[in-house]
């Protein structure tokens, strides 16, 4: 099978490269510029930004499955004035117009890397399901979910098979962002106001998300079905401090603030949604994945972060 991996240099992107290789399968990598440290046996092709008016028709030769993880994404400090319309722009408008050009080349199936961002933001108590209705709240989980509706439609009208992944929080090595902010603040020492925090968060690790896809390639009753994916066990923000500090032979340095004064004290420094991110729950129901599929994670929570600390004290 000749698989074509969007987003080839990004985190995810490269990660899957490098698993669909060693399980054996042929991987061409879409990239808007050739990668710095490329892997070795992937054939790298260039693609123009991801937009309404890209050519795919030669990237797309020989090409069987398609696994899509480019995307405009979260961006701390936005400088469009319309981040909705930017986000509309790369993510609906550019992957309807790849999806429009697969079946004309002999591709047979897409796979979709959204978020469960479509979902929405939080749960309290009844974790996310894939059949839930979708509720996203901000641009990035917008576009998701009307790239989502976009698939749907070229499916039913093309015949193209469509399987939609949306994971929550991705982590492991390499990984950048919030979580790798807190491991440098964890591995420096520094005392984080996060040690009465009763959340619970659904994760998923990077070697537990590449081995959905995997399956996901070929699995007949992947065909046209959503679904959610985790590490099959949730913890609350105190405990994922616990669990990073464990794993980098760290001291742990919590301090027992309580969630509402955090949650005060972010406003005030208007860093309203980061105190979100750190006291809210947000859990998924991975069970259709586990029927449908027979998936469950090879890896377990504890696995995926010593290896994630391990590749980041190596760097």
């Amino acid at each position: 099978m000749k698989v074509l991996v969007t987003g080839a240099s990004g985190f995810i992107g490269s990660a899957l490269c490098g698993h669909l290789l060693a399980k054996g399968q042929t991987v061409v990598g879409a990239v808007r510029n050739m990668p710095e440290n490329p892997l070795p046996g992937v054939e790298y092709r260039i693609v123009s930004d991801l937009s309404a008016e890209t050519n795919w028709h030669e990237a797309l030769v020989g090409i069987d499955v398609v696994v899509h993880s480019a995307a405009r994404v979260h961006i701390m400090k936005e400088t469009s004035n319309d981040s909705l319309a930017a986000f509309r722009e790369m993510n609906v408008k550019g992957t309807a117009c790849l999806a429009g050009q697969l079946r004309e080349n002999g591709v047979k199936r897409f796979v979709f890397i959204s978020s469960i961002k479509v979902n929405g933001e939080t749960t309290s108590g009844q974790p996310f399901t894939a059949d839930d209705t979708p509720a996203p709240k901000d641009p990035y989980g917008i576009s998701k979910w009307e790239t989502e509706q976009v698939l749907q439609r070229i499916a039913k009208k093309s015949g193209l098979e469509v399987v939609v992944i949306r994971p929550p929080l991705v982590y492991g090595p390499g990984v950048r962002a919030n979580f790798l902010r807190l491991m440098q603040a964890v591995k420096r020492g520094m005392p984080l106001p996060l040690g009465a925090i009763n959340n619970r968060r659904s994760l998923v690790a990077l070697d537990n998300l590449m081995d959905l896809i995997d399956i996901c390639l070929n699995h007949p009753a992947a065909r046209n079905q959503t679904f959610l994916v985790s590490d099959g066990s949730d913890l609350s923000t105190t405990e994922l401090v616990k669990n990073i500090a464990v794993a980098l032979d760290r001291p742990t340095r919590l301090i027992p603030v309580p969630e509402s004064l955090l949650r005060v004290m972010a406003k005030l420094l208007g860093k309203t949604s980061i105190a979100q991110r750190l006291c809210s729950s947000l859990q998924v129901d991975i069970n259709k994945t586990r029927d449908m599929l027979g998936w469950s994670p090879p890896v377990t929570g504890e696995e995926a972060l010593r290896k994630t600390a391990a590749h980041f004290l190596a760097y």
